[in-house]
Formats: C-alpha cells, sequence, structure tokens
C-alpha cells in the first residue's frame, strides 16, 4: 500500500506526538526515567520551531515523521552548526518494513543538496538495531559519542563529504 510524503500541518501534531510516543514505547525498558521520555517524545511536533517537519500518510492516517534542521540551526551542542541533521525519525510499529522511514530519509536528504550541504549527520543509539542498520546501508558512519538520554548512550552518524554520489544510489 502506497504512503505519500508531505510537510508537516499545525492538523498533524495530535498524531505526530502520539506517534513518536508509539515508536518508541519498544525500548521503554531501556531509558532510566520513561515518564520523562515520554514527556519529551509527545512534544515532537514543536520541532517545527527549529526545523522542517515531514510525515508519511497513508489514506489520511500519519504513519511516519522526521525533521530536518538545516544548516546554521539551533541543534545539540555535540553537532557542529553548521551542518544539516536528522532528528526524531518514526514509524508507525504497525507500518515498519514497508520503506517508510527510508522514504522520509531520502526527503531529508534531499533537502540537504538544496541546502549546499556536505555532510549530513544524525544520532542515534544501538538500541535502535534496524534504523542504526538503515543508517548505515544509505552511508552514514560513526562520528563520535553524543550525549546520553536518560541513561541510554547515543552517538553522531554522519555521511561525509561525497554522501551524494553514495546516498544516490540508496535513494534512486
Amino acid at each position: 500500500m502506497s504512503f505519500v510524503i508531505r510537510d508537516f500541518l499545525e492538523k498533524d501534531a495530535d498524531a505526530v506526538n502520539h506517534l513518536a510516543v508509539a515508536a518508541f514505547a519498544e525500548f521503554q525498558t531501556a531509558y532510566s526515567d520513561w515518564t520523562a521520555m515520554v514527556a519529551n517524545l509527545s512534544k515532537m511536533s514543536t520541532l517545527t520551531a527549529v526545523g522542517e517537519l515531514m510525515v508519511a500518510e497513508r489514506i489520511g492516517m500519519i504513519i511516519g515523521a522526521v525533521t530536518y534542521v538545516a544548516p546554521h540551526r539551533p541543534k545539540a551542542e555535540f553537532f557542529d552548526g553548521g551542518w544539516p541533521i536528522v532528528r526524531m525519525l518514526v514509524v508507525d510499529p504497525k507500518c515498519r518494513g514497508q520503506g517508510i522511514g527510508s522514504a522520509l530519509m531520502q526527503e531529508c536528504v534531499r533537502r540537504a543538496k538544496r541546502d549546499g550541504a556536505d555532510v549530513l549527520a544524525l544520532h542515534s543509539s544501538p538500541i535502535m538495531i534496524a534504523a542504526l542498520a538503515m543508517y548505515r546501508d544509505m552511508g552514514f558512519a560513526y562520528r563520535r559519542d553524543g550525549s546520553p538520554v536518560f541513561g541510554v548512550p547515543t552517538a553522531v552518524y554522519v555521511i561525509p563529504d561525497g554522501y551524494a554520489r553514495r546516498v544516490r544510489k540508496v535513494c534512486n
């Protein structure tokens, strides 16, 4: 079944916020303070203050979302301020394995190219095995440790200079 990737609309806020919590629920025992993590996740729609939030939609339902933060926009200190970054890729657990996460990431890559960036970065955690496999397949490589999130370690991953050539193979 197909889906479309489109820009976030304010009417999507509740669906995106609920989706973020649902997407992370499988990891709840890994976080030292799941209640605080849920409080953060349930505000995913507020990322529009710093980035471009996109959604995957199928028959009126939001089944995925991601935020692209352009170069020189506010971001965590473990990122280079000049890098564009990907924040909060989430996919409905019932819809995983259907190319939704990959399509959302491809849109982030397209926007990084639009912005003339020569890198694209993100941070993730070793508990997110499927996401990390997808990122590595796209050419993201470990750059450095990030800050732990409620006891869960994170690391920064970057597609370095020349990423456009490697990503083109994945995205086309």
